[in-house]
């Protein structure tokens, strides 16, 4: 063998051997963990009637009869894994189109738990039903009060104050603010009857001042004085004359389901707002009916038109999001406030024309 062929074999043998090591290294690279999360398409649910796998109503209203609904007005989700990402895991994802890769420190800000994160986004879905709720209340017309919001099926005031009364006194004071109930009530013992002071909200006496006995019942775990078993606002709001229980507390977070849970509402007790169609769409919502813009809404889009819809609500402030990323088949309409939301679906459903983004 001459010394130019045994050259080459040793460059060759180098050649394999950095081969393989590069190929070690590029699948140990492939397989490490990133600071990413991977983003998907959740599941819909129409909140007209159940979410799938459900049984029980999305939205229950008691005390008052509710209409015979038809199509869809699903609110839309967004899914992601709470494991860790390898490098390999990021680039299918960022390829395949209908997921997004963000960095794990957008939904899991540093110095905070998962568990942290999973508690406040219960809260805020919790607060945007209650948001969602007075929004209705106030866009059917209900004026603004303190009063009772809902009434605790075995509290001290089941069968006796109803949803929708406005509270005037208790115990022969004025009760006619949070703060003068509040302290009230914390004076008081369990056990002990007052009089309670109401303007009935509900039919057939509305605006009829009536004169209730309660027998009150211990407070909340933690709180001191004497329990009425109702829930009143902070704040005077808008008061339906009807309690709304909203559910999927457990199984959603966050807050921007507001929207579609106010017109669910509002489809339920007043008017037809889908004519059979398939609606859905996203929005934060403010007591006030303001709609704010979300995350994920491209994302959300997409879970939308895989779910059958052809109407998607989007938040005005979501507009530069939308734009260039709908999906086939999907109509997008903008949204500011409920009151725009209804409206536009009232043009929808007679052909006229509809804000888009």
């Amino acid at each position: 063998m001459t010394s130019a062929t045994r050259g080459v074999s040793r460059r060759v043998r180098t050649l394999i051997v950095c081969g393989a090591l590069f190929v070690v290294l590029l699948i140990l690279t492939m397989t490490l963990p990133v600071p990413y999360v991977v983003l998907s398409p959740g599941p819909t649910c129409n909140t007209l009637t159940t979410c799938p796998g459900e049984t029980e109503q999305i939205i229950q209203v008691l005390g008052r009869p509710t209409r015979q609904t038809s199509g869809n007005l699903n609110l839309t989700t967004v899914s992601y894994s709470t494991s860790r990402l390898t490098v390999f895991d990021a680039l299918r994802a960022w390829v395949a189109g209908d997921e997004a890769v963000v960095p794990r420190s957008a939904l899991f800000p540093p110095g905070t738990t998962t568990q942290q994160v999973n508690t406040q986004n219960s809260n805020d879905f919790s607060a945007s039903q209650e948001d969602a709720v007075v929004a209705a209340a106030c866009e059917l017309g209900y004026k603004k009060a303190f009063g009772v919001l809902s009434v605790l099926s075995k509290g001290p005031s089941a069968g006796i104050l109803r949803a929708g009364d406005v509270l005037k006194q208790v115990a022969g004071k004025p009760a006619d603010t949070y703060p003068r109930l509040k302290a009230i009530l914390g004076a008081e013992t369990p056990g002990t009857s007052v009089r309670v002071v109401i303007v009935r909200n509900t039919s057939p006496t509305v605006g009829a001042t009536h004169t209730v006995t309660v027998k009150l019942g211990a407070p909340p775990k933690g709180a001191t004085g004497a329990s009425m078993g109702i829930t009143v606002p902070p704040t005077p709001e808008c008061l339906a004359p009807y309690e709304v229980n909203l559910g999927l507390n457990d199984q959603i977070g966050g807050p921007s389901a507001g929207m579609m849970f106010a017109l669910g509402i509002i489809d339920k007790v007043s008017e037809n707002l889908t004519k059979g169609r398939f609606i859905a769409g996203t929005g934060t919502i403010s007591p006030e009916g303001a709609v704010g813009p979300i995350g994920g809404i491209q994302l959300k889009m997409i879970a939308a038109q895989r779910a059958g819809a052809t109407l998607f609500l989007a938040p005005a402030g979501n507009c530069t999001d939308v734009a260039g990323a709908i999906p086939s088949g999907l109509q997008v309409v903008k949204v500011s406030t409920l009151h725009g939301a209804i409206q536009a679906l009232r043009a929808s459903a007679k052909g006229r024309p509809v804000p888009h983004c």
